[in-house]
């Protein structure tokens, strides 16, 4: 294909893709759920495992091998700009200050699933072997695997609460703050996950660079960050510049240390300076928009690597399992541990509930496993069901469990900002 070409059949590849995701987002908000779950269908509906099945292959003629490298990039740069939203609306100071409840409950959600998810590989590893598996025994795929069962979305989960009125509950606050602090915990394990030897860097220099790397982001790049914007006569008059700078070197840089892109930009949205602890309003503005424009793009080049259609026997086993671990370790531990810090039943499991949100959040980790090469088609695609059905469970439980009751605890809390994103 000529550069015109490959120019044009992007540009008509954008089009359908936000004009399909627009239009499933809005539906799956008509059936009360988040627009998360259209968006993923659209991916799903536009790869091989309904299009694809077309006779003459549609989507292999929407997407031709010439143009993914062109939407492959532009996906990415949606991922880092959502990842540096994320980072860049954790309050870290209002998670330090939001008590032992929200401690011990992102605890025992994010730990026991992981325990659950590691002891699953070391005893049924044929489950794994089974859907084409082959390096089930390494660290990075046992880690890799126990992170994926763990992860809980703070975006979609956010937005959930502010839609279903909960926002102000004490259960609201708690899993607001436990998914902030579980975030941190997740990618923090994640990175510890990726397989060593990047760019022909030994393990051990990739950890001492990255710790190089945060430690002196924290402790030297956001001081002077917060010096440059607070001076009244500073070069930038607007945050923005700085934000994206930030999000594109942080991101070249665990790039660079054999990690992924996403990482710098979440890396990036912890070091953006807060005016009195608040993100700047025209930064999350236009770093939101970037990424409603570019994200549809992500769901659909994943949806191009999702082929539900090969799944066999095994891997529908392997899915039961996955579903009774991530359920089974979100929902026990972030019921009971709820309990034992005083909360109501009502309220115990709602925190449950909402922690078991997967979202954008899980899509984006097993895409980097993929890309890393430590997961596989089929346990791809069984994960990414995994995330789907997950999220799809939490507004009908709420539903079912009714409206938590603000209490006068609730008020002395301190809610780390949220996203506005459902994803």
């Amino acid at each position: 294909m000529s550069v015109t070409d490959v120019t044009t059949t992007v540009l008509g590849d954008i089009a359908l893709i936000l004009f399909v995701s627009t239009l499933l987002g809005g539906l799956a908000r008509r059936l009360g759920q988040p627009a998360v779950i259209g968006q993923i269908l659209t991916g799903v509906m536009l790869g091989p495992t309904l299009l694809g099945r077309l006779p003459g292959n549609p989507t292999a003629r929407l997407f031709p091998p010439e143009v993914l490298p062109y939407l492959s990039v532009l996906a990415q740069v949606a991922i880092v700009t959502f990842m540096f939203v994320v980072g860049y609306e954790l309050n870290l100071r209002s998670i330090r200050a939001s008590g032992r409840a929200t401690l011990s409950v992102a605890a025992g959600a994010l730990v026991v699933p992981m325990i659950l998810g590691a002891g699953a590989v070391q005893f049924l590893p044929s489950a794994f072997t089974a859907v084409g598996e082959h390096d089930v025994g390494s660290r990075s795929f046992v880690l890799f695997f126990a992170v994926t069962v763990s992860i809980t979305a703070l975006p979609v989960l956010a937005a959930i609460i502010r839609s279903t009125g909960i926002a102000g509950t004490r259960a609201g606050v708690i899993a607001l703050a436990a998914a902030g602090l579980m975030d941190i915990g997740a990618w923090t394990a994640l990175a510890v996950a990726m397989p060593g030897d990047a760019h022909g860097l030994p393990v051990w220099l990739t950890v001492l660079l990255t710790l190089a790397l945060v430690l002196g982001g924290f402790l030297v790049v956001r001081p002077l960050l917060r010096r440059w914007i607070d001076r009244p006569d500073g070069l930038f008059t607007s945050q923005l510049p700085l934000a994206i700078f930030l999000a594109t070197s942080c991101a070249w840089a665990t790039s660079e240390l054999g990690l992924h892109a996403i990482f710098g930009g979440f890396l990036a949205g912890l070091l953006m300076p807060r005016r009195d602890g608040a993100p700047d309003a025209d930064v999350l503005r236009a770093m939101e928009g970037a990424t409603d424009l570019l994200l549809p793009l992500f769901f659909v080049v994943t949806g191009l690597s999702l082929n539900i259609g090969a799944l066999d026997r095994n891997s529908v086993l392997l899915l039961c399992l996955v579903l009774l671990i991530s359920v089974v370790g979100k929902l026990v531990p972030g019921y009971l541990v709820s309990r034992l810090n005083g909360l109501e039943r009502r309220d115990s499991a709602t925190v449950a509930a909402l922690l078991n949100t997967r979202g954008l959040t899980e899509l984006i980790a097993l895409n980097v496993g993929l890309s890393a090469g430590i997961i596989h088609g089929r346990l791809f695609t069984v994960l990414a069901l995994m995330a789907l059905i997950t999220t799809a469970m939490t507004s009908p439980l709420l539903t079912l469990l009714g409206r938590p009751r603000h209490s006068a605890s609730a008020a002395g809390e301190v809610v780390p900002a949220g996203s506005r994103k459902e994803t």
